[in-house]
């Protein structure tokens, strides 16, 4: 077992949680997670928290929307400094022209006045254009089935952060 998990596992569980949080931005993510240790493998903690994310309500969801910042920038309402440190990985790849740019502050602008949050979507190794055509897409939407693929794009950035944050590959 790695030792982050392993420490973690010891950890007060208030501790824990705030130690697990940037990992996903849900408050009652990690109060959940936390509540099932000890894990055993990294396996056993990354199949649990695809769990728990399924089963939360909108409003947890949203609380981990919450905690990115926009597609192009820096800054998020919730997020906690490691959270707003992998974004800026997450997205370093985007790297978009001025046109770019633009489209996309248009696209989020668009997409929030639409779905009322700001658009999630796992940005590892994919350029900003690439996002903005997926953003584009997703428009077409109804609102659940956005509240759904948000959460989905939610779960890839928890399952690719709890990996990093374990030090694993699985």
């Amino acid at each position: 077992m790695p030792d982050t998990l392993s420490n973690w596992n010891a950890l007060p569980p208030a501790e824990a949680a705030t130690a697990i949080l940037p990992c996903n931005g849900s408050r009652a993510w990690a109060e959940q997670i936390v509540a099932l240790r000890p894990f055993a493998t990294p396996f056993d903690l990354t199949c649990s928290a695809d769990i728990i994310w399924r089963a939360l309500p909108g409003q947890a969801w949203q609380q981990a929307f919450d905690s990115h910042p926009r597609i192009g920038e820096h800054k998020a309402k919730l997020a906690t400094e490691q959270s707003l440190q992998w974004s800026a990985g997450e997205q370093a790849t985007a790297n978009p022209n001025d046109a770019v740019k633009a489209a996309l502050v248009a696209a989020n602008q668009a997409y929030e006045q639409k779905f009322g949050r700001i658009f999630i979507v796992c940005a590892t190794g994919k350029s900003a254009a690439e996002m903005l055509a997926i953003l584009n897409q997703r428009m077409a939407n109804d609102p659940a089935t956005e509240l759904r693929e948000a959460a989905e794009q939610q779960r890839q950035i928890t399952q690719i952060r709890l990996r990093k944050w374990l030090g694993t590959s699985t």
